[in-house]
C-alpha cells in the first residue's frame, strides 16, 4: 500500500519561507514521478511543480517560478518543496502526489491531476499580508 504523507506547512508571512516535505512509502521510489498541487478555498485544485523520477526534468507553474525549487531525495524517498518568497495568493492546502505510470514525462504530463495514482492528505500553508 502507497503512503504519502506531506509535512512543513504551516503560517508565514508574506515574504517568508516554508519548505514542504513529502515521504513516501509502499513502492520503489526511484521509478516514481512526483507532483505538488494546491486547492484553495472554492478553487479548483491546480498544478504547482513536478519532478521526474530521475530529478533530471521539472515543471513549475508560471506562478511560483523563481520562487519555489522542487528537489528529491531518492536514499530518503522523500520530495521536498521549497518555498521562497511568499504570497498571500500561495496560501492553499498542498498535495504531493505519486506517478506510477513510467511513461514519458512530458509537462502537459505532469500538470494533469489525473496523471497521478496516489495522494497525500495536505498539508495547509498560510501566508498572511
Amino acid at each position: 500500500q502507497v503512503q504519502l504523507v506531506e509535512t512543513g506547512g504551516g503560517l508565514v508571512q508574506a515574504g517568508g519561507s516554508l519548505r514542504l516535505s513529502c515521504a513516501a512509502s509502499g513502492r520503489t521510489f526511484t521509478r516514481l514521478n512526483m507532483g505538488w498541487f494546491r486547492q484553495a478555498p472554492g478553487k479548483e485544485r491546480e498544478f504547482v511543480s513536478a519532478i521526474s523520477n530521475s530529478g533530471y526534468s521539472t515543471f513549475y507553474t508560471d506562478s511560483v517560478k523563481g520562487r519555489f525549487t522542487i528537489s528529491r531525495d531518492n536514499n530518503k524517498n522523500t520530495v521536498y518543496l521549497q518555498m521562497n518568497s511568499l504570497r498571500p495568493e500561495d496560501t492553499a492546502v498542498y498535495y504531493c502526489a505519486l506517478d506510477v505510470g513510467g511513461g514519458i514525462y512530458t509537462r502537459d504530463y505532469a500538470l494533469s491531476p489525473d496523471s497521478y495514482d496516489y495522494w497525500g492528505q495536505g498539508t495547509q500553508v498560510t501566508v498572511s499580508s
